[in-house]
């Protein structure tokens, strides 16, 4: 503190000090600056001395300082002020400051000690290290948040230094001031309302410190607040107040604390920085550092507990931001002693390994910390460290028990690493880390699990028995015995037992069939498999599975009635006039398989020499290629071999003896024999009379209504014989024209797969145009038929002379989902909303719509389904998941909206699935005079009487005139009674016939067609003619015998 002492004065006091002497101390009080001569007391009476005897006894004041601050009065014996007295030069910082001196007598030797207090006078003004101050704020701040300012700087102490801040009159901040007590006070600037540098980018304040004395003095800080942008989260510290306790004695790097602040932004914004706060004329840079990314505070320089005890510390943390923001933080450091001994941890009792079931408070082991240290210093405490299913327990001071915590798992953690750390109390604490090893031991509470929910296994049949099908696994994570898994099955699959079907090896998994299976008596089973483990007690799970027989090419084609396999010869007639393109005969065969192996094609072996015969590979007609000549045989040997498209293909074959006849009167085949109505006029006949004369009156008043028609030119007049399309009809049916045909097909609305195939032609020419109809309602595009399907390879040696031999290439492309499916008109996809309208008194099944698609792939991929999507909370519509026809759930209500806007969904069967919508909004109106469709309105022809109405007059003429000319016939043949021939000409009608075949009459046509009693597929086909000439036209309907044995068909061309 800048006191020194001479060696003459330390001399002297030695000298006292030998000699005998007596002591007292007596104290004093005198104020700072305070005049020359001031007394400050009577040394006199406090020495218990005369003033007289202060002279003689050789009174002398010593004191340690380089001034001399008072002397005695001989004269008086008092205590006078010598020198100017100044308490911030002599005790700087300091609460109470003293001087002390010696009054030493002679004569007997007295040493008395004075202590003289200096009382502090206000006698300075407060200052500001800085006249000014920035601080920026950004305008997002809250309101509330505080804002640490500047401390104003007083020499003096106690109550005269800075008490109190006050701010100037302002909107924006008021001032919290926080007493130090006998310290200075601090203040923090407190924002009222928030900001906003749009309306005022710089704030201008001024902080007025104020101390304590009488009369206050005073001191002025201009504060300017920049109002900052964008970055608006504050860094907030993990605690108001840090406090800290280092050794006086340890090194420069040592770690006092690390600062946890966080910031919720992100990036630059959300990365802080941490700074030290110089407060006054105290800096920490000068004793302490700290890293500016961590937040760590460690020793610079020395500590010394006897210059400074402890240490307040400001800190702030500081974001990285555009317009950085920050958060103020207080740590108090305190200096201590040392602490040298940390505590030691030990082990004992460890249980190990521990079952996974153990129950919560289980004890692992016993741990015991033990300290050298002694008092606050050798008082520890113990805990764990990181995240364990595990606690410690205290039993007995220093005793724990490390207990089980919370539920352990094998399976997801095998052992635990637990780290113990114990700490004593000293200053700063010591500590040590201790690891232990828990094996957890394996319990049976995992089930096996498999990795598919559903495994299918695909297997062909006649497969041999024994053969392993398929390898199941299931996976337990349990271990050693738990983890051991047995196979069983599980109930039986419909239709079959299982355990005759197929057995499963216990150990492996192996699934081995018992039977061959047979794709055509059963094409799927169903069974489940069940996985146990070996565990106490056992767990299992259950899989099911799925076998697929899958389709081997086993079965031949079998040939249809009339014809026979080989081993029999059939025989046919042919005239010798007839042309090429004559039909012969039709081979009809079916095949048990499924598939391309059930797909046929037909082959014909003609005589070596005779190229007279060719056959439809596919249709199985025979038909005669050239006309006769005169050097061709009579009787015609042929052979028709039958294969089906299976690996291998297997075949059959008909014979058939062609013979030639001179004229159509000699052919006798099973079809031309008719057996004759030998009854007078029955009830057939009375019933064709009346359906000839209805014909005539309804054709009648179809003259009269085209008529009228045309002359008022009404709406609704549909021509036959307008450009091709498909209409569709109320009943749900649908047609297709083209020229001047018309072909109608009707479906039921739950048809799953329909198949009409329409040929123009006696059978599809080469490049011919095929349309087909596949199943859900849709038909696929035209397209042009390959001109063959098939090649051939030819294999030459290399001999003398060289061999070769053929082989025939099938070559059949495979169908991939790459096509989406296409929505046909009136309705269009999305992207444009259609609409319909039903009206209100619709009851429950209205029929409001029908979707229809194409898909040009076929098979699955073809195979489309229909579903609809409503606005949520309207239940109001239906849709056919295969006919697309969208109907109503149920009547009307109130509450239903006038507008319904409906998504409709199309999604074919192929994998991946593909799909299109359509939108339509269905309009309700209060009645069905107000129903506009695009079904309702037909285009009108506009032009005057054209070519179609002559043919339609013509037509009705020639229909009327056939219509005469047949009653007259009929008349004349029940007059004549003859035997002849049943009559071409009578009126159309079905004429059964005792072998099972049935023939179709209508006036100058002869239809014919044949059905077995066992007839697996029906085929019906309608011949215009003794054979089908060129330009003929070939109707084949499949499936379904749906023709009754006698009845009269309708009077229109359609089938």
């Amino acid at each position: 503190m800048g006191i020194g002492r001479n060696s003459g004065l330390l001399c002297w006091l030695f000298v006292l000090f030998l000699s005998d002497w007596s002591a007292a101390q007596t104290s004093y009080t005198v104020s700072e600056e305070v005049d020359k001569g001031t007394v400050v007391g009577n040394l006199a009476k406090d020495l218990n001395v005369n003033f007289r005897e202060l002279q003689t006894r050789n009174l002398n004041i010593v004191s340690g300082y380089s001034k001399k601050y008072f002397e005695a009065n001989f004269k008086t014996g008092d205590l006078i002020v010598n020198a100017r007295i100044d308490r911030e030069e002599l005790c700087p910082n300091t609460m109470k400051c003293t001087l002390n001196l010696e009054a030493i007598l002679s004569n007997p030797m007295v040493l008395h000690r004075i202590e003289v207090v200096i009382v502090d006078l206000n006698d300075n003004t407060p200052t500001f290290v800085e006249k000014s101050y920035s601080l920026n704020i950004s305008e997002s701040s809250p309101t509330g948040e505080r804002f640490l300012l500047p401390l104003a700087l007083d020499a003096d102490t106690g109550g005269n230094s800075v008490k109190s801040y006050r701010l100037n009159q302002n909107e924006y901040f008021s001032l919290d001031v926080q007493s130090g007590g006998e310290h200075s006070a601090s203040a923090e600037l407190v924002l009222l309302k928030a900001l906003d540098r749009e309306k005022q980018a710089v704030i201008k304040l001024t902080l007025t410190a104020i101390d304590g004395g009488k009369p206050p003095k005073t001191g002025i800080l201009y504060i300017h607040v920049n109002v900052l942008d964008v970055n608006d989260n504050t860094p907030s510290f993990s605690k108001t107040l840090y406090k800290a306790r280092v050794n006086e004695n340890a090194q420069a790097g040592s770690l006092v604390i690390q600062l946890s602040a966080t910031d919720l932004d992100e990036g630059d914004n959300g990365r802080l920085g941490y700074y030290f706060v110089k407060r006054g004329n105290f800096n920490p840079a000068d004793m302490f550092n700290i890293n500016a990314q961590s937040g760590e505070i460690t020793v610079k320089d020395m500590l010394d507990f006897e210059a400074q005890s402890a240490y307040e510390i400001h800190v702030q943390a500081k974001d990285q931001g555009f317009l950085p923001r920050s958060a103020s933080g207080k740590l108090l450091v305190e200096v201590v002693d040392v602490n040298d001994n940390a505590p030691e941890i030990v082990v004992t009792s460890l249980m190990n390994p521990v079952r996974e079931d153990a129950a919560i408070g289980s004890v692992v082991a016993l741990v015991t910390v033990t300290d050298q240290d002694g008092g606050k210093n050798g008082q520890t405490n113990c805990r764990l460290i990181g995240s364990a299913p595990f606690k410690l327990t205290s039993n007995y001071k220093n005793y724990y028990s490390l207990v089980v915590d919370g539920a352990l798992d094998r399976e997801g953690c095998s052992f635990y690493n637990v780290t113990i750390k114990a700490a004593d109390e000293g200053t700063p604490p010591l500590s040590s880390i201790s690891v232990i090893t828990v094996q957890v031991s394996d319990v049976n509470d995992n089930a096996p699990g498999f990795i598919e929910p559903v495994i299918n296994i695909y297997i062909k049949e006649n497969s041999p028995v024994g053969v392993c099908i398929y390898k199941i696994t299931a996976v337990d994570p349990d271990v050693n015995e738990n983890a051991r898994v047995t196979y069983s099955l599980d109930g039986d699959s419909k239709g079959i037992p299982i355990t005759s079907a197929v057995n499963i090896n216990s150990e492996t998994g192996d699934i081995v069939s018992l039977q061959s299976f047979n794709y055509e008596e059963l094409k799927t089973f169903q069974f489940k498999v069940q996985a146990t483990d070996s565990g106490v007690p056992p767990l299992s799970s259950n899989v099911t599975v799925n076998v697929l027989i899958l389709d081997e090419n086993d079965n031949s084609p079998t040939v249809l009635a009339p014809y026979s396999e080989h081993g029999s010869v059939n025989s046919e007639s042919i005239p010798y006039s007839a042309e090429a393109g004559y039909f012969v005969a039709k081979i009809r065969a079916v095949d048990a398989d499924s598939g391309y192996n059930a797909l046929l094609s037909y082959h014909l072996s003609e005589p070596k020499g005779n190229n007279l015969f060719r056959i439809g590979s596919s249709s199985g007609e025979i038909r005669t290629k050239r006309r006769m000549s005169d050097n061709d045989l009579k009787t015609h040997p042929l052979l028709v071999l039958l294969s089906d498209n299976g690996e291998p293909s297997l075949s059959a074959t008909v014979s058939i003896d062609v013979v030639v006849v001179e004229s159509t009167a000699d052919i006798q085949t099973q079809f031309r024999h008719v057996p004759i109505q030998e009854e007078s006029f029955s009830d057939l006949n009375l019933y064709l009379l009346i359906s000839i004369v209805s014909v005539s009156v309804i054709f009648l008043l179809s003259l009269i209504s085209l008529i009228a028609v045309k002359c008022h030119r009404t709406d609704g007049s549909f021509s036959r014989y307008s450009a091709p399309m498909i209409t569709t009809h109320p009943d749900g049916s649908w047609s297709y024209s083209k020229s001047t045909q018309q072909y109608d097909v009707c479906f039921s609305s739950d048809t799953m797969k329909s198949d009409v195939v329409v040929f123009p032609g006696p059978f599809p020419p080469v490049d011919g145009e095929l349309i087909s109809i596949n199943g859900g309602d849709t038909f696929t595009r035209t397209q042009t038929l390959p001109n063959n399907d098939q090649f051939k390879v030819q294999a030459t040696d290399s001999g003398v002379p060289p061999l070769s031999s053929n082989v025939t290439v099938n070559v059949l492309i495979l169908d991939e989902n790459d096509n989406s499916p296409t929505v046909l008109a009136p309705y269009s996809e999305h992207g444009s909303v259609n609409s319909e309208s039903i009206p209100y008194s619709a009851e429950a099944g209205y029929f409001v719509a029908k979707i229809r698609a194409v898909d040009a792939d076929s098979g699955y991929n073809a195979l489309l389904s229909y579903h609809l999507s409503e606005p949520k909370g309207n239940n109001l519509f239906r849709i056919g998941t295969s006919s697309g026809e969208i109907r109503t759930k149920r009547r009307m209500s109130d509450n239903d909206l006038k507008t319904h806007p409906l998504l409709v969904l199309l999604s074919d069967n192929g994998e991946p699935s593909l799909s299109a919508t359509v939108s339509i909004d269905v309009v309700v109106v209060e009645s069905t005079a107000d129903i506009q469709t695009q079904f309702r309105h037909v285009p009108i022809q506009e032009e005057s009487f054209s070519d179609l109405n002559l043919y339609l007059l013509i037509s009705i003429v020639s229909v009327s005139v056939i219509f005469l000319l047949s009653l007259i016939s009929l008349i004349a043949v029940k007059c004549h009674r003859t035997d002849g021939s049943f009559s071409r000409y009578s009126a159309p009608m079905i004429t059964t016939h005792p072998d099972g075949s049935w023939s179709y009459s209508k006036s100058t046509q002869q239809y014919d067609v044949c059905f077995s009693s066992d007839t697996m597929k029906s085929d019906v086909v309608v011949f215009p003619g003794p054979f089908p000439p060129v330009d003929g036209e070939l109707i084949s309907i499949n499936g379904g015998d749906t023709f009754t044995r006698t009845q009269t068909l309708p009077n229109n061309d359609q089938v």
